[in-house]
């Protein structure tokens, strides 16, 4: 499971040495937004170092790229070539600009005879919200998807409410289900990050929704994710009592009755989904 990811600026040495004890499932070493412009040539360097540094506990590790071409290009080799798992592409509004990326990948990962990487696109804007099912199914190297809240505010002069940011977020949310890629986000914004009890809540909903994992801009929010999108103890012990019952039935074909409801193939489905998350 990748229930969390949590935000690490790649350049603050501070920061990085302690990312593997924060118990995230993936870190996202940042070079975009909480690097400042006279930094980034610094923060791309430290990729190096960092990588193997924030994986120690085996956290995945994912690059958060810059917007811009120029500076992506740059970014996505020096993360390809320092070992990363994968890339979060800000402000992915066209299936062309991914296109564009795997290829560069491509190239990258056949001269050093490495695995592919994943790509995130990190949905920011209202055209990509409504381009999403084709930006997320164009390339296999497609893990998941996020909505950035914050951006995606801004672009429509709005505020990151919850009730804002509902729609666009579930409609992303759909497609990637469409489509077969993983879904990250709550549908509230990641900045208020000493609201506890609130991302609590905002967990139990985007878990209720199916999503699988969400990030977070500080370590005190990860035992939250980690708890809140990983199946109880109760609900696998549910999940096992139910298709121990259906396996022990004589006939395996129509709904039956389970602890006073009725069962069917969409909630034995759902079980054995849960099942396997273990």
């Amino acid at each position: 499971m990748l229930r969390s990811f949590l935000y690490v600026p790649a350049h603050s040495d501070r920061f990085v040495a302690r990312a593997h004890e924060r118990g995230a499932d993936a870190i996202i070493l940042d070079l975009e937004d909480s690097v400042l412009p006279d930094q980034k040539a610094t923060a791309r360097a430290a990729l190096a170092t960092a990588i193997p540094s924030v994986r120690q506990n085996g956290a995945k590790v994912f690059v958060r790229v810059n917007a811009d071409w120029e500076m992506m290009q740059l970014d996505a080799i020096a993360a390809c070539q320092a070992g990363a798992d994968g890339l979060f592409v800000p402000k992915a509004s066209n299936v062309d600009g991914l296109l564009k990326l795997s290829e560069l990948l491509t190239r990258e990962e056949t001269g050093q005879h490495r695995a592919p990487m994943d790509l995130v696109p990190m949905i920011e804007d209202p055209g990509a919200v409504l381009d999403a099912r084709a930006i997320l199914s164009c390339t296999p190297r497609i893990l998941g998807v996020v909505t950035g809240g914050e951006d995606l505010a801004t672009t429509m002069n709005a505020q990151p409410t919850p009730d804002v940011l509902r729609i666009p977020k579930i409609m992303v949310h759909l497609a990637a289900k469409a489509v077969g890629v993983l879904s990250f986000g709550l549908i509230r914004t990641v900045a208020d990050f000493n609201d506890h009890a609130g991302i609590t809540e905002s967990i139990r909903e985007a878990r209720t929704f199916g999503f699988d994992g969400a990030t977070c801009v500080h370590p005190s929010v990860v035992a939250l994710l980690n708890q809140g999108f990983a199946p109880s103890q109760e609900e696998l012990a549910t999940a096992r009592a139910m298709i121990e019952a259906f396996d022990a039935r004589e006939t395996k074909d129509g709904a039956f009755l389970f602890e006073g409801r009725m069962v069917d193939a969409p909630i034995l489905a759902r079980a054995r989904k849960l099942l396997a998350l273990t």
